[in-house]
C-alpha cells in the first residue's frame, strides 16, 4: 500500500526557535506535537538492543488508565528475544517506517509500513530489525481483563492494505474506518484501528463516552473538539483523551486525515480498583 504515515522528526531543535507550542496537558486531554518528539525525550527499555522509543501514553490515576502507547525505533540490527516483561500485557505493533521481522508462536512474519499484529497475553515472541535502516512502529498495549467463559483472542498478523474500510453511515464514504479485529468478538477488550477523513468530512456531533483513547495522526491536518477546545492537528501529532471527554472533529485538506485510533471495548466497568 503506497501511503506515507507520519514519524517522530528526532534530532535535537537549535538554540534559534522559540518555545511556543502547541504541547498541552488538561484534566480531560492531552496534545503532544510532533515537535516534542526529540533525542532529548526518548526512552530505553529491558532487552532491547539498538532501540529506543517515544512514550506517548502511559496509564496515570485521574486519567487516562487502560493502555500505554509508544512510537519504537530500532536501528539496523536491533531487536529483543524477550521484548514484553508483563505476561498479563496484550499488544498491537503497527508498523510506520523500515521493516521487522515478526517471530509470533514460532511462525516468521516480515512486516513493512502497514503491518499490523494483534499478540495476545502470554504469547511467545520477538522481533528484530534485519535491514540496514531503522525501523518505526508503534506498540500499543493493555493488561488483558480475562472473563470466565471467553478465551483471549487469538493472535493474528495483516496489514492495512488487506483490510476494507468501512463506511460511517450516511457519509458516502467520507467518513470510515479500517477495523483489524471483529467487532463482534467480544474476546477483545481494545480495539486499534485506522480511522480516515476525505477534505472536509466531520465527526458532526461531540461524541462523549466511556471508551480512553490513544489518537496518533498518520496522515493530513484536522480541527479537533476537545472539552471546549478547538485543537489543530497534523501528521505525527497524538492526542490522549481520558474517558467522557467531548470530542469532534473536521478535515482541514488538501489531503486525506488520518489517525490510529486505540480504545477500550467490550468489558464491564469495574466497581473495584483493578489488582
Amino acid at each position: 500500500m503506497s501511503t506515507d504515515y507520519a514519524t517522530p522528526p528526532g534530532g535535537h531543535p537549535d538554540q534559534t526557535r522559540l518555545l511556543t507550542d502547541r504541547a498541552v496537558l488538561t484534566e480531560a486531554y492531552a496534545v503532544i506535537p510532533k515537535g516534542t518528539m526529540r533525542d532529548i525525550v526518548t526512552s530505553a527499555l529491558p532487552f532491547w538492543e539498538k532501540t529506543r522509543l517515544w512514550v506517548l501514553a502511559r496509564p496515570l490515576t485521574g486519567f487516562a488508565e487502560t493502555f500505554s502507547h509508544y512510537i519504537m525505533e530500532v536501528g539496523a540490527g536491533g531487536g529483543s528475544d524477550r521484548p514484553e516483561t508483563d505476561a498479563e500485557a496484550e499488544a498491537v505493533l503497527f508498523v510506520v517506517d523500515g521493516a521487522v521481522s515478526l517471530t509470533l508462536n514460532g511462525e516468521d512474519h516480515a512486516l513493512d509500513p502497514g503491518g499490523y499484529a494483534y499478540i495476545p497475553p502470554g504469547t511467545e515472541w520477538s522481533l528484530w530489525n534485519k535491514g540496514d535502516a531503522p525501523a518505526r512502529f508503534h506498540w500499543i498495549r493493555k493488561a488483558y481483563q480475562a472473563v470466565a467463559g471467553l478465551e483471549a483472542p487469538d493472535a493474528f498478523v495483516t496489514s492495512e492494505g488487506d483490510v476494507t474500510p468501512v463506511a460511517m453511515p450516511g457519509t458516502e464514504g467520507r467518513w470510515s474506518t479500517k477495523r483489524f479485529a471483529d467487532p463482534a468478538d467480544l474476546r477483545h477488550d481494545m480495539h486499534v484501528n485506522i480511522v480516515s477523513f476525505e477534505p472536509g468530512a466531520v465527526i458532526p456531533f461531540a461524541e462523549t463516552h466511556v471508551m480512553e483513547h490513544g489518537l496518533y495522526v498518520l496522515e493530513g491536518k484536522g480541527v479537533y473538539r476537545l472539552n471546549q477546545d478547538w485543537v489543530e492537528v497534523e501528521a505525527g501529532d497524538y492526542i490522549w483523551l481520558r474517558a467522557f471527554c467531548p470530542q469532534a472533529c473536521y478535515a482541514g485538506g488538501p489531503g486525506r486525515f488520518r489517525y490510529l485510533l486505540y480504545k477500550d471495548v467490550n468489558r464491564h466497568m469495574p466497581l473495584r480498583p483493578l489488582g
